[in-house]
């Protein structure tokens, strides 16, 4: 393994109290003397630090999370550009790197801990009928933190975005920024010309797998559906998914994207900072700066070329509100001055929406996490704790209400269970009383019609925003979620998931108690009370043209009506992805990086701009199908 010199950072929280087990008391201490020969977890060396501000930058980028981090390492590229990039949290604990732990952290300090406000239709179970939205204050944001899924999307959600009059988002031209990300270790086992080596963003399947995962590609075989590159030439189907990882560790965007850079003489990084507004002139509506608070002071960063807003579906919009551009009427409320009036700020908020269909099955011969499997870890990056368990596995399929023609599935399906934790924590796997394990199958509504949005609560920028979701309030998507949670029931009825003596918990859902257990009825008002929102929140500064009354950003996601200002994350997607939200938001940072490229650099055909197909991305053809650098 690789040594180092340098001094051990603190590690994040060991988080054994929240488990009340010793086993992670153990595997931390281990971890801790671990890393002071080793350098691929802790990575001592290669962290970035907060660094002394200038007064002024070429570029001010606002959040570390998955988009920003993109953007701030490429735009730093250009050695003539002063880039600073701007983070609310800090610097990623050493845990969240550990996959099994991929559920450890929610509800921790790198956790916004967002809730909704009370939802009327969705959430009716929890206390205030509020669903709790965590997301990553963090360098790398929720890629910190979440289940590492590297899924892109279907090619008619990049086609309807152009469709909507955002020319330049074909399935075809966004394909090449997806590409110029990409190092896939297995580009050999996927579809041809899908792929390609050689980015910074290396994915691949974890190396673990348990025997359940495999049983449940078989189970989806039994039923007639595909096994395949979901990723590739088709989108509807099942895989065991191909993950951000590096060795068996988690590859977050900051770790990915800034680490490698954090040397640049031309990047600075200022973390646990907020931003409070960016500064536009009323006059030429021109952005100029960022008002940014940290350790109780406040100052203002100048950029002589742009602003880039990238804090997510819920900050950015927060942010824009907060420097007074967005619906008038919202800001008067609130008494935010207006500098720019701009209705769809906030609004077309959307999320997947999710049920947890739980089921008792028998005890396999999944390894325990113990001394055996830590050391595992530590010493080879192999065996429980370098995986999500069956969270690895993902299946996409049409409910009936979808064309099947379209291969634009509309349900997508997840799996929790046997982690190396507790299932306090969310992760599941641990023995009850009966002898038994229970997972989940949770089918996910990927083309949700119910729309929420984002209002500020008053205009202190350190309160969170108000959330409405609006889970499940257009009918159509609670019809497409009962039929997920029929496949559900179907797909642990095959040969393949019997073996292991899958028994559906027939648990009456508190407030259900009076529907006929397994009527439509009582799945409807199963999902209204145990709602499960996913955490692919998008859509709330949506990009549109100027004559789409809420559109926010346009194609080049220049903030209408206000210069040098533009959002780049996954809050512009005009409609979510039908999949995980990740991987898009990378290749949103990518494009987005490109078209501030093709404003500032000369000449104009610098040759980054836009590329039409992948024929012309910085890469060559290897004649066999696969992009290399």
């Amino acid at each position: 393994m690789p040594t180092c010199n340098c001094p051990v950072t603190q590690p994040g929280p060991t988080l054994a109290s929240t488990c009340g087990g010793v086993p992670f008391m153990l595997f931390m201490g281990l971890l801790e003397v671990f890393l002071r020969s080793q350098c691929d977890l802790e990575d001592p060396c290669g962290r970035p630090k907060s660094t002394q501000t200038l007064p002024e930058y070429d570029f001010v980028v606002v959040g570390g999370g998955s988009a920003g981090a993109v953007v701030a390492s490429r735009l730093s590229e250009i050695p003539e550009w002063n880039v600073l990039l701007v983070e609310a949290g800090n610097d990623e604990p050493t845990g969240t790197q550990v996959p099994s732990m991929f559920l450890n952290f929610i509800g921790s300090d790198i956790d916004w801990g967002y809730q909704t406000e009370p939802e009327q239709q969705a959430c009716l179970g929890e206390n205030g009928q509020r669903c709790y939205w965590p997301r990553g204050k963090v360098m790398g944001g929720t890629s910190v933190m979440n289940g590492m899924m590297y899924m892109r999307g279907s090619r008619k959600d990049y086609d309807d975005w152009e469709s909507l009059g955002n020319n330049g988002w074909t399935y075809n031209e966004v394909l090449p920024y997806f590409l110029k990300s990409e190092d896939n270790k297995q580009s050999d086992k996927m579809d041809r010309g899908y792929h390609a080596e050689g980015g910074l963003l290396q994915v691949s399947q974890f190396p673990y797998h348990p025997p359940l995962s495999r049983a449940i590609i078989k189970a989806a075989e039994e039923l007639g559906h595909p096994i395949r590159d979901v990723n590739g030439i088709y989108h509807t189907g099942f895989a065991i998914a191909q993950t951000t990882n590096r060795n068996g560790s988690r590859l977050s965007t900051a770790r990915a994207f800034i680490r490698p850079f954090k040397n640049r003489k031309n990047l600075d990084i200022l973390m646990n900072a907020t931003v409070t507004k960016v500064l536009i002139s009323p006059q030429t509506k021109q952005a100029y700066g960022v008002e940014v608070l940290k350790d109780g002071t406040m100052q203002v960063i100048y950029a002589s070329k742009e602003i880039i807003v990238s804090g997510g579906a819920v900050n950015s919009p927060q942010i824009l509100l907060l420097s007074g551009v967005g619906p008038k009427n919202d800001l008067s409320r609130v008494n935010v001055p207006l500098v720019h009036d701009l209705p769809g700020v906030g609004k077309n908020l959307q999320n997947h929406v999710a049920y947890f269909v739980n089921f008792h099955i028998n005890d396999t011969n999944t390894a325990p996490l113990n001394w055996a499997t830590a050391m595992e870890y530590l010493l080879f990056r192999d065996g429980l704790m370098s995986g999500t368990g069956i969270s690895e596995v993902t299946g996409f399929i049409n409910s009936k209400y979808n064309d099947p023609n379209l291969d634009h599935p509309d349900l997508q399906f997840f799996f929790g269970g046997f982690l190396a934790n507790c299932a306090r924590t969310g992760m599941v796997g641990e023995r009850v009383d009966n002898g038994t394990r229970q997972i989940q199958i949770i089918p996910t509504v990927l083309h949700p019609k119910s729309r929420g949005e984002i209002r500020l609560r008053d205009n202190n920028p350190m309160n969170h925003p108000m959330i409405f979701a609006n889970y499940l309030t257009h009918p159509d998507d609670v019809k497409v979620l009962v039929e997920g949670i029929r496949f559900a029931l179907r797909l642990a009825e095959t040969k393949a998931l019997r073996r292991y003596g899958f028994q559906l918990d027939k648990t009456p859902v508190a407030g259900c108690e009076s529907l006929t257990f397994g009527s439509d009825k009582y799945w409807e008002c199963a999902v209204r009370r145990q709602t499960g929102p996913e955490n692919h929140q998008a859509g709330s500064c949506k990009m549109g043209p100027k004559t789409d009354p809420l559109a926010v950003v346009d194609p080049d996601l220049r903030v209408h009506g206000v210069d040098r200002l533009r959002v780049i994350d996954a809050s512009i997607m005009p409609r979510v992805t039908s999949g995980n939200t990740n991987a898009p938001a990378i290749m949103i940072a990518e494009k987005g990086s490109d078209l501030i490229k093709a404003r500032w650099l000369s000449p104009p055909s610098y040759f980054y701009n836009q590329p039409q197909t992948s024929q012309r991305v910085s890469r060559q053809w290897d004649g066999l199908g696969i992009w290399k650098r």
